[in-house]
């Protein structure tokens, strides 16, 4: 009798070990994939600028420039291209909506990080099928994420 339930003790600390390590794992990842989409949230953010900013004000002084006098049509329709130029930039990259994509995607990794955190914290406290149901949900939201990121690829 004593065997059998040494046994089952054991059996529940191995349990337990894989589930920590498991959410250890998940963690480990999530937390860097979150720390790559917010770098890719800000690059996006600063090629966005760096495009749409140049543009508008080129587009502003080709307007001012065109309606100058009528010798500055030549350095009117410069700027002009220019500020196409940029603008064509912007829309071929699409610079807002990469970081819009990024954004959802470190959302979704926050989300993942913080399953994990609880699952680690809580893990000592759950039964077998409670630390089990939390480790699905922690899968299935991390496939969520793997998907979110899958989608702005």
């Amino acid at each position: 009798m004593a065997a059998d339930s040494t046994q089952s003790h054991d059996n529940m600390q191995d349990h337990a070990t894989h589930v920590r390590a498991e959410a250890e794992r998940v963690l480990a990842e999530a937390e860097r994939r979150e720390r790559s989409a917010h770098q890719r949230v800000r690059f996006w953010g600063v090629i966005d600028i760096a495009l749409g900013f140049p543009a508008a004000v080129l587009a502003g002084l080709s307007g001012a420039a065109g309606l100058a006098s009528p010798d500055a049509r030549v350095p009117a329709a410069v700027l002009a291209l220019l500020a196409a130029g940029f603008l064509a930039g912007a829309g071929f990259l699409r610079s807002d909506v990469r970081r819009a994509e990024n954004r959802r995607s470190r959302l979704a990794w926050v989300r993942v990080e913080a399953k994990a955190r609880l699952l680690l914290v809580q893990g000592d406290q759950l039964d077998r099928a409670g630390a089990q149901e939390m480790l699905r949900d922690l899968f299935e939201s991390r496939a969520e994420a793997v998907a979110t990121h899958a989608e702005e690829a």
